[in-house]
């Protein structure tokens, strides 16, 4: 498994609550696709919202994945990765085709976040976050400190406890 840029991790989580969101409980379908299709028209028209999640969003129903190996080795880097690879990387259909021509024109960086977002969010499976729990975090901290393992008592120690009796 490879493990991804952490905030990539992140976005693809918050397209999950948007998704879910939107749907409502219980899920609107009807409201869902004109939400999609609303989203969609206004991209294509190059007036869409300048936001990650928007455009992730927009593009998760009609994006599909040429290259998944690709993608994955571009979500390691969050920040100035190559957006041309994401690009070649992926595709859309219908209105999400013209809506993600007009996303890579005006905002081509955040579109390559969205486009890896979104196949994040797709294969949720073939991906691992950085792993932040405390026993982790103690790990990497154990790591590199051989020197101060509780062991023996140097000479050096032991000499500050002696009391000699001159």
């Amino acid at each position: 498994m490879k493990r991804v840029h952490p905030e990539f991790a992140y976005q693809a989580r918050e397209l999950e609550g948007y998704i879910d969101g939107i749907l409502g409980d219980p899920p609107d379908k009807k409201n869902y696709q004109r939400m999609l299709d609303a989203l969609l028209a206004e991209y294509a028209k190059g007036k869409g919202i300048e936001d990650l999640n928007m455009m992730a969003f927009a593009l998760n129903e009609t994006l599909r994945i040429h290259d998944a190996k690709a993608l994955l080795r571009e979500a390691a880097q969050f920040e100035e990765g190559d957006a041309q690879a994401v690009f070649a990387a992926a595709s859309a259909d219908g209105a999400g085709a013209a809506a993600l021509e007009a996303m890579i024109g005006d905002w081509p960086e955040l579109t390559r976040q969205a486009i890896i977002t979104v196949f994040l969010h797709k294969h949720p499976k073939g991906w691992v976050d950085e792993d932040n729990s405390l026993d982790a975090l103690r790990e990497d901290e154990d790591e590199g400190d051989e020197d101060d393992e509780i062991g023996e008592v140097t000479e050096d120690f032991a000499q500050l406890f002696d009391q000699d009796e001159e």
